[in-house]
């Protein structure tokens, strides 16, 4: 059976569940033209159809383009083979339910590191990189520092660009081992530390009392303390607070307790925890005990995950570009993008180059992503790689372009490949 993909342009490929829709064939060399035999089309829902049935789905033509209209049940992968002449093809689409079907799958890093830190390269560079290997968008959060993100931000602010650079920074509390991802807040979590010093030991104190009813004279007390105003900085500056590669090892031991790491999921002081990431290949363990560990203690509650790669350079080696997060979202905007994470629309992808992608979340979502990573995200990841190369030239200064095509390209895909109820 021969990809309909090498041969045609297919759209939409998401389509609405329980309704009918029409999928458009058109070729994508001008001198292919279809020939002038019959058509036959059939089609093979793959969750709900354990008796693996073949409904025949009517076709029309119209010159050099064909209409498949087909009703397509409930939310899953469906199958279509089509026979023309004596050639047989096929390919796949996927339904989904309303809530699905009105948001986009955006793919983005929300830990990442530059040299202002202990990374490699300049906030400009790794945002390129970033674009480059398909991702719509990303977070500077460089150790203790908020400033390197705005610098990336600043360097393509006059691009009409369809990626997007949000603030960050990674967040570190004095005499608090616990690492926190501050994601698009609008101030700086790090410098409140040093510039409101005795208020932030005030305020810590003040929650640590209260605690106190509950929690006995241990380290973890206060840590939590500081861990729970990090958290609420974070929601006021309006970001999205991350707690950090649960299940890191540093040499001997994990760099926070089980008792503090108990107690952060007790409490669910978090928006989002990293079930996924590492720098490292060593890591690969930690993150299987940070899935495990968050699946027995979420037991069906709407945790929320996302990916990150924590990558401390993009090129020379590195694990750059292995975990990222897709997160369906309304839009591209920083509130939808936060909202819809809170909200559980979100997966951590796993994509170790040489093993099967893996993909983290809700069922549902785990298996729509595993869709979209074999027949949408190859093409898109190749016009994202354009639009990168297009930002690097411009970091350089030597980017000639009037106008940026490759977002317009990017927009004409998207809604091309999801199918919105009229």
């Amino acid at each position: 059976m021969i990809s309909l993909d090498n041969y045609f342009k297919i759209y939409p490929k998401v389509v609405g569940a329980n309704t009918k829709s029409i999928i458009t064939l058109e070729p994508k060399f001008s001198y292919w033209k279809i020939p002038e035999v019959e058509v036959k089309v059939f089609h093979s829902p793959v969750s709900y159809n354990s008796r693996q049935e073949y409904k025949r789905l009517e076709v029309k033509r119209d010159r050099n383009k064909l209409y498949i209209e087909g009703f397509f049940e409930e939310e899953q992968e469906h199958v279509i083979y089509i026979d023309i002449g004596n050639k047989n093809f096929s390919f796949s689409i996927y339904s989904v339910n309303d809530d699905l079907l009105m948001r986009i799958p955006y793919k983005g890093d929300l830990h990442i590191h530059t040299y202002y830190s202990d990374g490699l390269e300049s906030p400009s560079y790794v945002a390129s990189s970033c674009r480059r290997i398909g991702l719509d968008f990303v977070a500077i959060t460089d150790h203790g520092k908020y400033f390197p993100s705005i610098e990336a931000i600043d360097t393509f602010k006059d691009l009409d660009l369809g990626f997007k650079i949000f603030p960050g920074e990674e967040v570190h509390p004095p005499n608090n081992p616990l690492h926190i991802v501050n994601f698009g807040g609008k101030f700086s979590i790090n410098e409140l530390f040093e510039r409101e010093r005795e208020k932030y030991n005030r305020e810590v104190w003040e929650i640590e009392e209260k605690l106190k009813l509950e929690i006995p004279d241990i380290p973890e007390r206060y840590q939590l303390a500081s861990s729970i105003w990090s958290f609420n900085k974070i929601r006021e500056a309006e970001g999205l607070g991350i707690l950090c590669h649960p299940f890191w090892r540093i040499k001997e031991g994990y760099y926070i307790s089980e008792r503090l790491l108990h107690l952060l999921y007790e409490k669910r002081i978090f928006d989002a925890v990293e079930i996924v990431g590492g720098y490292h290949i060593s890591e690969l363990s930690s993150n299987n005990l940070q899935m495990v560990y968050h699946y027995e203690k979420s037991k069906g509650e709407n945790i929320p995950v996302v990916g990150v790669t924590d990558a401390h350079g993009c090129d020379t080696g590195s694990l750059f570009g292995w975990y990222y997060t897709v997160v369906f979202s309304l839009s591209l905007e920083l509130k939808d993008i936060i909202e819809s994470i809170k909200l559980g629309y979100s997966v951590g992808v796993e994509a170790i180059p040489g093993r099967e992608t893996r993909v983290y979340g809700s069922s549902r979502l785990v298996l729509f992503t595993l869709f979209l990573i074999r027949e949408v995200f190859p093409i898109h990841d190749r016009i994202c790689q354009e639009e990168g190369n297009f930002m690097m030239r411009h970091m350089m200064g030597k980017s000639y372009e009037d106008i940026n095509y490759y977002k317009k390209d990017l927009d004409e895909f998207y809604s091309s490949i999801i199918r919105k109820h009229d």
